[in-house]
């Protein structure tokens, strides 16, 4: 089960630490989902081929395109580079869709009042960023991680970078979440 918190946003901390605040300050998922618009669910990822819920998210959600992404340093080219890009602030004009099938890392993203929630995905835990949210990612200290990424269509990851309030998909995700 996925959980999240407002972080500790200190440069100085590496960044694969959970970074909590003191005192810790936890969101629940329904507080994830009205101030970020972030979605979740809990999908068994031993057996998701077979699981209902699975196909019907991908059939509502008109996800008809995945692939596997693992991020190791053995299993990702040009590793570190590709992380720093990762944990750059960033939006994209698409939803971002990650399934985790094993590891584990963290999702920082930017609640409605400009502060960081640190969500940690794990092991069957399906992850919405809705588009326009910005956000970063990171591996936890375990270094790895194996997701599905879904997509509508074809597949289009591109990272528009910080600021871009002025992009119409940051402009929804303000409706959305206001």
């Amino acid at each position: 089960m996925v959980r999240a918190w407002y972080m500790n946003d200190n440069d100085n901390e590496d960044q694969r630490c959970e970074r909590h605040l003191s005192p810790p300050l936890y969101v629940n998922l329904d507080e994830l989902k009205e101030k970020t618009g972030v979605l979740y669910w809990q999908i068994n990822a031993d057996n998701y081929e077979n699981d209902e819920t699975y196909a019907q998210i991908r059939q509502e959600r008109g996800y008809d395109y995945q692939d596997n992404l693992e991020i190791s340093k053995e299993k990702l080219a040009d590793y570190e580079s590709k992380l720093k890009i990762f944990f750059t602030e960033h939006l994209h004009a698409d939803e971002e869709i990650r399934f985790c099938l094993n590891g584990s890392g963290y999702f920082d993203v930017r609640d409605r009042q400009d502060r960081w929630i640190r969500i940690k995905i794990e092991k069957n835990d399906l992850l919405v960023l809705p588009a326009g949210i910005y956000h970063r990612f990171t591996l936890d200290q375990s270094d790895y991680i194996k997701v599905i990424r879904l997509f509508i269509g074809q597949p289009c990851w591109t990272a528009i970078n910080r600021p871009a309030d002025d992009h119409p998909a940051r402009q929804s995700w303000i409706k959305l979440v206001t």
